[in-house]
């Protein structure tokens, strides 16, 4: 019985707690809610392109929707959750707050995350994105790099035919020294290869100012990532930025000189003019023949050389193709929401936060029902409940027939209630008197 009382003191007092809170909890509500609105009305208003009034319309519905929802939801689980006593009960209402919770999230948490890190998070993109073309740009040059390294094995080759030529020229390899067959099929690789060595050389400055330019671009896109003031204007002009530098890279691309040594060496061998045989006897000429059939399996070593290092260069990895695609403040903050963690953190638990209030007056109300179902329901009467059951019975009493009420006993019955008499103290109690 003392344990009773004490579980039924600690019910009270729970109670009493729970009242004080609960006078304000509604607003506490009612702020949560207007807050996540607020914020909600402002990602809506970075989605929408119109700034007309029918956008501003649509914006204020929608954020006063999402508040009115978020309001009477809590509201709801705060009532209905703790009041729940069975297992099975609960159950289904904490499965309806976690679709609820869902469902805000769903509706609100990301369109607030938005609101609070959606410029940043497009400058995230906006800075993603220049690296991802700064990468493409260093790897577009080096390709054209390495196919202005093909111009040395493009010299050793043309270099080659032009001793082998002074050699032709003083007899050293058909015996017959002037400038004859075998020598003018020497000039005329060696020329080719120099045309080739050319048209190499030529493609230097191209590729530098190209680089240089596309270096110049990234710098000014870096700084429109950085720079102050509103992210969606400069966003317009990074986007024009990024489709010059989408040209130089492609530019870059074709100024690689690697194809074109690739087909001059398929060509070194297969394509020669075999000049007649100008020696003045048979012997000479078959000296000649000789020589030309021997420089012909020369070129083709020598093609075969600058074929592999032509292909060498062709398989690199090529620059990949980067295109700019303009991102919105709400997809930026989903895209990199790894990135802005804290802002996804306040962004949820401003709308689902009263789902702590509802677990911690589960709790109470759990502690309130465990310390009065021990108790006798008489033990946990207050005075109020113990006053109307005395007028009930009084009531009761002068309602039997032949019974009559008599006035004095109420005042009687105060007085006990009121503390100037305890039950049983003020002697025995005139029943009903009789109606004469």
């Amino acid at each position: 019985m003392k344990r009773d009382i004490k579980g039924l003191r600690h019910a009270r007092e729970v109670e009493g707690h729970l009242q004080w809170l609960d006078s304000f909890t509604s607003a506490a509500l009612g702020v949560l809610a207007v807050a996540s609105g607020i914020y909600t009305y402002l990602g809506v208003r970075g989605l929408l392109d119109d700034d007309g009034a029918l956008s501003l319309f649509a914006a204020v519905s929608y954020s006063a929707a999402v508040s009115t929802g978020i309001y009477v939801f809590w509201s709801y689980l705060l009532r209905l959750l703790p009041a729940m006593r069975t297992a099975a009960a609960r159950m289904w209402l904490f499965l309806s707050m976690a679709l609820g919770s869902a469902a805000i999230v769903a509706m609100s948490s990301w369109l607030n995350a938005a609101a609070l890190a959606g410029s940043a998070a497009v400058e995230q993109h906006l800075a993603r994105t220049v690296q991802e073309y700064q990468t493409s740009l260093e790897r577009a040059n080096a390709f054209a790099l390495q196919g202005q390294a093909l111009r040395l094995d493009v010299g050793r080759a043309r270099q080659g035919f032009e001793d082998l030529s002074q050699q032709e020229a003083g007899g050293g390899l058909s015996g017959l020294a002037g400038r004859g067959a075998v020598f003018r099929v020497l000039m005329q690789k060696s020329d080719e290869l120099a045309a080739l060595e050319g048209l190499i050389a030529e493609q230097e400055a191209p590729v530098a100012a190209a680089f240089a330019e596309g270096n110049a671009i990234l710098s000014r896109m870096r700084a429109l990532t950085v720079a102050p003031g509103p992210v969606t204007a400069r966003g317009v002009e990074f986007s024009e930025e990024s489709v010059r530098l989408a040209g130089i890279i492609a530019e870059l691309r074709q100024l690689s000189v690697a194809p074109m040594v690739d087909r001059a060496a398929r060509d070194l061998a297969e394509s020669v003019v075999l000049p007649r045989l100008d020696a003045g006897d048979a012997g000479g000429q078959a000296a000649q023949q000789a020589t030309i059939t021997s420089l012909l399996q020369l070129l083709a070593q020598r093609a075969e050389t600058l074929q592999a290092a032509a292909a060498e260069v062709l398989a690199l990895e090529p620059a990949a193709e980067v295109v700019y695609t303009p991102i919105s403040k709400a997809d930026a903050v989903i895209r990199y929401a790894g990135n802005f963690a804290p802002s996804w953190a306040g962004a949820i638990a401003i709308d689902l936060l009263p789902a702590v209030l509802v677990l911690i007056v589960a709790v109470a109300q759990g502690a309130v029902r465990a310390g009065r179902d021990p108790a006798e329901p008489e033990d946990s009467m207050t005075v109020a409940e113990l006053r109307a059951a005395v007028l009930a019975l009084r009531e009761v009493e002068a309602a039997a027939p032949g019974a009559a009420w008599d006035p004095e006993d109420e005042e009687t019955a105060s007085e006990a209630e009121d503390g100037s008499g305890s039950p049983g103290a003020a002697g025995p109690r005139p029943g009903p008197r009789a109606v004469e």
